[in-house]
């Protein structure tokens, strides 16, 4: 009998248990960040948080109180930002550097709270934690009331699309709990608001270290009748908006475990889906019905926003990683040029024309900045112009890719919207964007189609287009050797120009200067026109410093691999200074010609090129018979 009992209080116990995660694998989850300006509070209100509400282990309190005492932060008292601040040199600091992320629950949500940084340095961290967030909490130390990170944390919540804030008025125990004192910090943010998009702002008064207002009401502001903070977290909607959107699934990957299974297997983003659902692949347009949605071994009757599933279709379609799948009767846009809003996130600057990858939910594009607009004080919400993007900087730019992709705008549907800018080289990421809309010109611009061709020029020349771009520190020759190719290549027939650094300043770049900029938009210009010529027929041999690899990459892109010639005219600094023929490098090395490239701006040589002429110990002559050698080998190629 009593073996019994035990069994049916272990069955009982195991109900229980069933019916616990039933219930938290229903409830949907919250993100939200803290943020605001440093000592505003923002570890100890998360830690606040966590230790009311219990959900820390009785070995995490003790070790808290240890180290709240070893500290001496708060006197005798629990320090609560040790919680949450992870980093050796947060604590050692008092202050929060990266992002630190925390996942708790109660019996109404599943939360994650990123807790960011609030010195200015870490704005791309700030970011990082804003760019999934459902809500801001930013916080204002009630003793100092709005401050210029208060401003800055506030333009870039709204910037990247967080509806719901609250605005959390911190260490009322400071000011004595003061309703006036309140008041006025609420009327001050309230002069922001006409200069950001939040849907909802929430002013609440709390001390994050006596507990008021967090989660239990506050016995010492009576004044207050609004709610406390983890009841407004509890109930804000946030999914509603999402849900009620069009149908939007990114394709991570093809699913194909065996013959017999074919799907497609990605994160809902926006929207809903059933089976039966007619469904539209972009960039394709092919048009399909879904005909079951799997989630782990179960078929589901439906899924929504944020729900991970494999869909299987009625029939094969051309679909891949990178594809999108969208409701058939209400696909979205695509596009190759956007303006959207950058926040430039490395140390090296971002310049118009220099080329990135574009990485926007599964689908990437090499993209370039094609115009920098404006960027933004974010301190005044002033615009100013400019040529280069600087660390933590934010701009409107114009980006520029080199495929159509599917996307809508940030503030429709961040998933589709937000994309990051990735280096070429580096593989780390430089930037973070928002879609504002595709250019007009994007769909409006088509290519002429003309009666006479390429091939038909080039009948006519007798010989094929090609480019050889010289490449060389100033002084190394490269004018000097392709003049003598050319005219070797003249006397034999061949139909050539030469487009010269100093000659298209003359002209085509009358207007730019010698900033890193400026080269990075002499060098588009160049290639540009160079393609044009290859395209009439022409040999074109360019001679140009071109001292940056991305953009002598740029160029060489434009082209068919056997097009592009990159010649390394291989001349060492000293021989360059020595010769020094304009006197260049004596008015650099004296400061009166800045951003002069081998001195003050960086020289890059090529990794692998078509050739490399060292010209220390070979004449113009020489140079110049091997350059056209190779030039003729390969006009003459079929």
């Amino acid at each position: 009998m009593a073996h019994q009992t035990s069994s049916g209080n272990q069955t009982d116990i195991q109900a229980r248990v069933d019916a616990y995660v039933d219930t938290q694998a229903q409830l949907d989850l919250l993100r939200f960040i803290t943020c605001g300006s440093v000592d505003d509070g923002k570890s100890t209100l998360i830690g606040r948080m966590l230790y009311e509400a219990q959900l820390i282990f009785e070995d995490q309190v003790t070790s808290l109180q240890n180290d709240s005492k070893k500290m001496g932060t708060q006197g005798g008292d629990i320090d609560f930002a040790l919680l949450v601040d992870g980093l050796a040199a947060e604590r050692e600091q008092g202050i929060t550097i990266d992002v630190a992320y925390r996942f708790f629950n109660t019996d109404c949500r599943k939360f994650i709270v990123a807790d960011t940084p609030g010195h200015e340095q870490y704005t791309r961290n700030m970011v990082t934690g804003a760019s999934t967030a459902d809500v801001a909490v930013i916080l204002i130390d009630a003793s100092q009331g709005v401050l210029t990170q208060t401003r800055r944390h506030s333009f870039i919540a709204s910037l990247l699309g967080i509806e719901h804030v609250v605005l959390a008025v911190n260490k009322m125990d400071l000011v004595g709990f003061s309703e006036e004192r309140f008041n006025t910090i609420c009327a001050e943010f309230q002069k922001l608001r006409k200069h950001l998009a939040f849907k909802s702002v929430t002013p609440i008064p709390l001390s994050a270290l006596k507990g008021d207002n967090v989660i239990e009401r506050s016995g010492r502001m009576d004044w207050y009748q609004g709610p406390t903070l983890l009841g407004f977290l509890e109930t804000v909607d946030i999914r509603e908006r999402l849900n009620q959107h069009p149908f939007r699934f990114p394709v991570q990957w093809v699913n194909r475990p065996n013959a017999d299974f074919r799907g497609f297997s990605g994160t809902v983003v926006a929207g809903s889906i059933s089976p039966g659902d007619a469904i539209r692949a972009l960039p394709s347009g092919q048009i399909a019905t879904v005909d079951r949605v799997v989630l782990s071994t179960q078929d589901l009757d439906r899924a929504v926003t944020d729900q991970a599933v494999t869909l299987t279709l009625d029939r094969e379609i051309d679909l891949s990683r990178g594809d999108l799948i969208v409701s058939a009767d209400a696909p979205c846009e695509v596009s190759d040029q956007f303006e959207a809003e950058l926040v430039w996130m490395d140390n090296e600057p971002g310049y118009i024309g220099r080329r990135y990858i574009l990485q926007l939910g599964t689908s990437q594009a090499n993209a370039s900045l094609t115009d920098i607009k404006f960027k933004y004080d974010i301190n005044t919400f002033e615009q100013s112009p400019g040529r280069d993007l600087s660390l933590n900087e934010i701009a409107n730019v114009q980006i520029t890719l080199d495929a159509d992709i599917p996307f809508e705008a940030y503030k429709d549907c961040p998933g589709l919207g937000a994309f990051v800018l990735i280096d070429r080289y580096s593989n780390a990421t430089v930037a973070a964007g928002m879609i504002r809309f595709a250019l007009r010109r994007a769909s409006n611009v088509h290519r002429q189609a003309l009666s006479v061709d390429r091939a038909a020029r080039e009948r006519l020349s007798g010989h094929r287009g090609r480019v050889a771009w010289l490449t060389g520190l100033s002084g190394s020759g490269k004018s000097t050797i392709a003049s003598a190719a050319e005219k070797i290549l003249h006397e034999q027939g061949y139909r050539t120009y030469i487009l010269d650094g100093d000659n298209v300043r003359h002209g085509l770049s009358k207007d730019l200067g010698f900033t890193v900029a400026d080269r990075i938009e002499n060098i588009r210009r160049i290639a540009e026109v160079a393609k044009l010529m290859v395209d009439a027929g022409v040999i074109v041999l360019t001679a140009f410093i071109s001292p940056f690899r991305d953009e002598r990459d740029m160029a060489k892109s434009l082209f068919e691999p056997d097009d592009f010639l990159e010649i390394f005219v291989d001349t060492p600094l000293a021989i360059a200074e020595q010769r020094d023929p304009k006197g260049l490098y004596k008015k650099a090395r004296s400061g009166k010609l800045p951003n002069f490239t081998g001195i003050d701006s960086e020289y890059q040589p090529p990794r692998n090129p078509s050739l490399t002429l060292k010209t220390e110990g070979q004449t113009v002559a020489e140079s110049a018979k091997v350059l056209v050698e190779l030039i003729a080998t390969r006009a003459q190629d079929e």
